[in-house]
């Protein structure tokens, strides 16, 4: 599996065993992994992280604007080894992806990651299918709105949220500016903004799953009568 892109090579020796020989220039980039529906300000976003030397990994959709852009982007299906599946509901649920969020700045955890040939990221851009925009429709189906039910979206935002203390979480494009501002000025996002980013993406869940349990309540609970 390409788990660190192009910056691996598997040289086969003659004993049948594989050497992974990273490319360390690869290695000291800062990774981001970029999986959004809502795409006002992405290319400028990750062009700028790009021009600070930050490697781009995204899922498909994603991925296609930030080559239109002309940016050299990893496609998530690359960095797993894993193709998307079942019409695109598993795309980023991997634990190249999630052991790359959720690793601490720890001994332990970084000798788990080596050993399973895993890289940090470190920023997470999300943002969820529209799902109360899609129920606001009418005559939308009740399998057309569970379809936009998000559920690998969901496992990023709070993974990269859980792990505030090295990962930056953004859910909102608003914030793309302050995040390369920061970057530009420090070279890092402050330890009281991620805390901020943290509590502003576990918001952004617990909304999208009130809307979700309000709308299957009254669903089913029109049945019933």
């Amino acid at each position: 599996m390409g788990l660190y892109g192009e910056g691996v090579k598997l040289l086969q020796k003659t004993s049948g065993d594989l050497e992974i020989v990273v490319n360390s220039l690869s290695m000291n980039k800062k990774r981001a992994l970029l999986s959004v529906y809502d795409k006002a300000g992405l290319a400028t976003f990750a062009t700028a992280l790009a021009k600070m030397n930050w490697e781009l990994v995204a899922s498909g959709g994603t991925a296609r604007q930030l080559r239109e852009a002309g940016l050299t982007v990893m496609e998530i299906t690359n960095m797993t080894g894993t193709p998307e599946m079942l019409g695109g509901r598993v795309k980023t649920l991997h634990p190249v992806v999630h052991g790359g969020i959720l690793a601490r700045d720890i001994p332990q955890d970084k000798a788990d990651l080596a050993a399973q040939q895993i890289q940090m990221i470190d920023l997470v851009a999300c943002n969820l299918y529209p799902f109360a925009d899609t129920i606001a429709k009418p005559g939308i189906t009740l399998a057309e709105a569970i379809e936009q039910i998000d559920i690998g979206g969901v496992t990023l935002l709070r993974a990269a949220a859980k792990n505030f203390a090295r990962v930056t979480i953004v859910c909102d494009p608003n914030d793309y500016g302050t995040l390369i501002d920061e970057l530009k000025e420090n070279g890092r996002v402050p330890h009281a903004h991620r805390q901020k980013l943290a509590i502003k993406a576990f918001a952004h869940t617990r909304d999208y799953d009130t809307a979700i349990t309000t709308y299957l309540k009254n669903q089913w609970s029109a049945n019933e009568q």
